[in-house]
């Protein structure tokens, strides 16, 4: 069948401009693309975990094992593959947050041309240095796209470059719509849908004009996040609509407006717009590399996270579908806020404020209601005699299994409020829990001075709730914190009040304990912070 759609692609292109969609010559432009002087046919991959979740063949374009690890570079090289010798004399110019920067840059360096690239200050350090690996001139303008692109064009003037656009030119269209042209090679029969990240509309322009001049049926849906929907509010409202902020997430799509080329080829050719949220996007970084090990970015991810939404959406199952992984140059710091965030995309956590009364023996009675579900963070500073507030994250199924949970909270006597959606309590309240004793706990301080102990256990379901039932009952715990790092070892900090009477069986229960330990009592921090 990759043969039958091969030779179809290339009759299509002899025969001359078609009627309908083809008659835009995007088909031409695409099949005559120069793209694999730089460019790799990119694998179009099994995912087996997101197919036997979703109930459907999830099939990965895996554009992010391109040479500088995103799709861009085929548009920019097609287009300057096209310049004329005095262009390339002259040099070329583009304003880019990173991936089209390294296309330019890597096809300048193939053409043997100067390339100049504005960047906005705000373009992770990793891509800068990327982007002067090659040889290309750096510089750093404005705090987004628009104040580098308004810069780049100065300059084009000023010095007589070419501009090299990232997304709203015929040539990058048609050299991102070479994508197109390998899935449908791929596939032995065309897919059910194809899902592609939208920022200014230059790869799914490229991509819906080459499907749907030979496969109309195939729909082309368009995933952009909630705070950088250009193009979804551009199609409802039938123009192009210019937003006032745009988030930085996915900074490969932060764009404010998407160009007039791709705008019309969108409205032509594009089915459906889906958005997404920061966590979703979280949540499909991790589902891909669990497939493959590969870890894409944020705006790489966004085909997979639309995909998922809108399978829940429309409730598809046992079809075809195809999301395109258009990037992975992933910054190693934004890891550690991705595997927080994917387990609340996913909702595989719940993140619960539970209230419990403040004598001895209720943490441990909580804890009986938690049974052997897995903690994710376990935070508590004694705060009042009568009542306290512990912040905790759950490992959860579902939604209903929060609910479930809740309710058995409830019945137990232990009131919760469910923050799981909360962006306060995700962003900063959860690193943010502490403090110091208040006045008003001298009764409960009563029971004995404060001890501070670290501890360490193996990290395994548990674990944490037997330590807490090893604690004697009489023994009040007046700070406790706990959190995954997903490593085989968990580490918590515990401040109890041991009557000095009782001090001898602190110190037998600290020597049967199997767990390291270290005394904290005395560290500066917890004196100047905690204590």
């Amino acid at each position: 069948m990759s043969e039958t759609l091969a030779t179809a692609a290339e009759a299509a292109a002899a025969a001359g401009p078609a009627p309908g969609p083809a008659s835009d010559g995007y088909l031409q432009r695409i099949l005559r693309a120069r793209v694999y002087d730089v460019a790799i046919e990119s694998p179009l991959d099994a995912a087996p975990n997101l197919s036997g979740r979703l109930g459907n063949r999830v099939l990965l374009k895996r554009e992010d094992l391109q040479p500088v690890f995103s799709f861009k570079l085929r548009g920019a090289y097609n287009k300057m593959a096209g310049l004329s010798p005095a262009e390339l004399e002259r040099g070329v110019i583009a304003a880019s947050a990173g991936n089209h920067a390294q296309g330019v840059a890597l096809a300048a360096q193939r053409l043997g041309c100067r390339a100049v690239i504005v960047m906005p200050v705000t373009t992770p350090e990793m891509k800068v240095r990327a982007v002067a690996a090659r040889g290309a001139e750096v510089v750093l303008h404005g705090d987004n796209y628009d104040a580098a692109c308004a810069e780049a064009t100065r300059i084009a003037a000023e010095r007589g470059l070419t501009f090299i656009h990232p997304f709203d030119d015929p040539d990058v269209i048609a050299g991102q719509g070479t994508i197109a042209l390998e899935i449908l090679r791929q596939c032995s029969t065309p897919p059910d849908v194809i899902y592609v990240a939208v920022g200014g509309g230059g790869l799914i322009a490229g991509i819906a004009a080459y499907v749907k001049a030979l496969w109309p049926r195939v729909e082309i849906v368009g995933v952009e996040p909630v705070d950088a929907d250009a193009m979804a509010r551009s199609l409802a409202c039938g123009e192009r609509v210019r937003l006032e902020q745009v988030g930085l997430f996915a900074d490969g799509v932060a764009v404010r407006q998407v160009g007039e080329h791709t705008f019309a080829l969108a409205q032509r050719h594009v089915d459906r717009m889906v958005t997404v949220s920061t966590d979703e996007i979280c949540a499909a970084i991790k589902d891909v590399f669990e497939d493959t090990r590969s870890i894409l970015e944020p705006a790489g991810a966004l085909a997979v996270a639309g995909m998922k939404t809108d399978v829940a959406e429309r409730q598809l199952r046992e079809r075809c579908l195809v999301a395109v992984a258009c990037g992975a140059n992933m910054n190693f710091d934004r890891l550690r806020f991705v595997a927080e965030r994917a387990e609340l995309g996913e909702e595989r956590e719940a993140m619960l404020a539970v209230e419990i009364p403040e004598r001895p023996g209720s943490l441990r009675r909580f804890c009986g209601v938690l049974g052997q579900r897995s903690l994710t963070e376990f935070s508590y500073r004694l705060a009042d005699p009568r009542v306290a507030h512990i912040f905790v994250g759950v490992a959860i199924r579902d939604r209903a299994d929060t609910e479930a949970l809740m309710a058995a909270l409830e019945s137990a006597g232990f009131p919760c409020l469910d923050l799981s959606d909360n962006e306060l309590a995700k962003l900063h309240l959860r690193h943010m829990v502490g403090g110091r004793l208040p006045a008003s706990a001298g009764p409960v301080l009563a029971q004995g001075e404060e001890l501070l102990y670290r501890f360490e256990f193996p990290e395994k379901p548990g674990a944490l709730m037997a330590f807490v039932n090893a604690l004697q009952a009489s023994w009040n715990i007046s700070i406790f914190h706990y959190r995954n790092h997903g490593a085989d070892v968990g580490r918590i900090v515990v401040g109890v009040q041991v009557p000095p009477a009782e001090r001898p069986q602190w110190l037998a229960f600290l020597a049967q304990l199997d767990y390291r330990h270290w005394d904290e009592s005395a560290n500066p921090a917890y004196r100047l912070f905690l204590g």
